[in-house]
């Protein structure tokens, strides 16, 4: 059984950078199978894609994230790790890890999301 466990800080002030990570267990992050992604849900929006990072530990970026987002792995500890710099009151979310299939849009394990609040 695959699970994804999201942690970090509930609660960054604004123009600090949040870090968040995620543990996998049930799967390898260097599975060449899949991708691990960083997806965020803000109040009354939808579901954004943030940015991923590949078995081979190759990342993609929202463009509209591009600028202030970076995606790391640590292949010992089975973890990926996503940074948000620069933080504003709009990035105020829940943000999720999910396991994605590669080469398509599917996320087929998701964890189970962890609040974010950006407020000074």
């Amino acid at each position: 059984q695959v699970q994804l466990q999201e942690a970090g800080p509930g609660l960054v002030k604004p123009s600090q950078t949040l870090s968040l990570t995620c543990t996998v267990s049930g799967d390898s992050i260097t599975n060449n199978y899949y991708v691990w992604n960083w997806i965020r849900q803000s109040p009354g929006k939808g579901l954004e894609w943030m940015g991923l990072i590949g078995y081979d530990g190759s990342t993609r970026y929202s463009p509209s994230l591009e600028s202030r987002t970076s995606i790391s792995r640590d292949t010992s500890k089975n973890q990926f790790s996503l940074h948000l710099s620069s933080l504003t009151p709009e990035d105020t979310a829940v943000y999720y890890c999910a396991r994605g299939i590669a080469g398509s849009l599917e996320c087929d394990y998701w964890g189970q999301g962890t609040q974010v609040t950006v407020s000074s």
